[in-house]
This record gives C-alpha cells, sequence and structure tokens, in this order.
C-alpha cells in the first residue's frame, strides 16, 4: 500500500497530521535511511523503512485486540468523566482504534477492539445473525417457560419483538445462573429479555462474539492480540 508520509506516520498514532508535518520539515523523520523533509512523499507500506527520531514506524493496517472488558468501565473511544476501553490498550499503534459493539459499564466480558470497520459491520449487522453468547446470573427462578419464550422472540418495548434467542438453564433457584445466545445487540437486550420475563439480571458477561471465544487466561481488564489464526475466522 502506498500513503503520504504524513499520512504513515499519523495513522500509527505518532501525532496529528499539522504535527507531524512540521516534524518531518524539520528533518526529524528518515526513509529509508535518508532524511525526507517533504510530508507529501509516498511511502509504500511493505518496502520503505521509516524512522521518526530515530525509531522505526512499521506500519500496520489493521489491529485486533481481544480484552476482558472489567466492571466499571465504557465502551467508548473517548470519555471526559470515566475511564474507556480503549484507556487499557497501552501498546496499541494505531490511533483509530474503536470497541465493536457495546457492553454496558457493569458488563464484563469479551470485547474485539480493532480498527476494521467492515469486519465490525458485519459482526454487528442483526442481517448476518452473528451468535454472541453471555453468561448471566439472575434474581428470580428460570425455567423452561422461560426457554420457550427466549425461543420465540419476545416484546421488550420496541418497534419489533427479538430474533429468537438460545437460553441454557445452568443453576434454577432463587438465584439462577444461565447462558444466553442472542443475533442482535439491541441497547440492554439481555436485560431487558429478563426483565420482560419478571427477573432481574445482577451479574452478565459476554463469552463468546461469532468464532472468537473469550480467553479465560485474561483477567479483566488484561488484553492480547488475536492470533492469526482467530483474525483469519473473523475475516
Amino acid at each position: 500500500m502506498k500513503l503520504r508520509l504524513d499520512k504513515f506516520l499519523a495513522d500509527m498514532g505518532y501525532g496529528t497530521r499539522s504535527g507531524i508535518k512540521k516534524e518531518i520539515t524539520k528533518g526529524s523523520v528518515t526513509v529509508n535511511g535518508t532524511v525526507t523533509k517533504k510530508p507529501e512523499t509516498k511511502i509504500d507500506t511493505e518496502q520503505d523503512r521509516v524512522c521518526f527520531h530515530g525509531e522505526e514506524a512499521a506500519y500496520e493496517q489493521y489491529e485486533y485486540f481481544m480484552l476482558n472488558k472489567p466492571e466499571g468501565v465504557v465502551c467508548a473511544t473517548s470519555d471526559r468523566r470515566e475511564r474507556t476501553v480503549l484507556d487499557l490498550i497501552e501498546d496499541k499503534k494505531r490511533d483509530d482504534l474503536f470497541p465493536v459493539g457495546r457492553l454496558d459499564k457493569d458488563t464484563e466480558g469479551l470485547l474485539l477492539v480493532t480498527n476494521n470497520g467492515e469486519l465490525a459491520h458485519r459482526l454487528l449487522s442483526p442481517k448476518k445473525h452473528v451468535d454472541k453468547v453471555y453468561f448471566a446470573r439472575v434474581r428470580g427462578t428460570v425455567t423452561d417457560e422461560d426457554i420457550k419464550q427466549f425461543s420465540e422472540g419476545m416484546d421488550i418495548g420496541d418497534e419489533k419483538k427479538t430474533l429468537p434467542a438460545g437460553l441454557r438453564i445452568l443453576s434454577s433457584g432463587e438465584i439462577s445462573e444461565t447462558e444466553i445466545t442472542i443475533r442482535e445487540g439491541r441497547f440492554h437486550q439481555v436485560k431487558r429479555m429478563f426483565a420482560a420475563a419478571g427477573k432481574e439480571v445482577i451479574y452478565l458477561k459476554r463469552l463468546r462474539m461469532g468464532p472468537l471465544i473469550l480467553d479465560e487466561s485474561l483477567a479483566p481488564g488484561e488484553y492480547r492480540r488475536l492470533t492469526d489464526k482467530e483474525v483469519a475466522e473473523l475475516c
């Protein structure tokens, strides 16, 4: 891929385009060992070696991170008051990363963070019917009747009923434990479905999104880059 030198460095998070242009004209950037002072210089991302203040700037078109989102962190690219999921990823190179879908502030579990917009659209589109699997601890006894309601789609106050969803009872009692599979991403969907069934979600964790499964070795707040195999399965 060929890019302007200033865009190349901006994409890799070295600063704003205007700030980078100033650094380039000051002689802070070399291309293949030669100082280059023209921001518009075309770079071949696969062949040219670019250094910024002596540090090699390796180009990555896309980055993919699996985050075990902790409670108390918001799914946003920036927030003036709250800590965001992007604040947790310290070794990112791209400055255009975003979380794929939203988990509530009090919800934990699997979150994909990337800058691949096409992939995000495929994973989130209801038309694609990508499974999203959650573990939910619920106040109230979950029964076979609840399984039936989930499987038929539920009225949660929107214009349309939800798509059919899977509900598996892991334990049932005053506090029940369940596994839910949905193929949409409506606002507070799992919580609203249980509320429509007369129950309250007291803990929620996402376990899987399409072929991507939460790495249980990641403690809440920890992350890792996706493996080549995981990226291939997603894409």
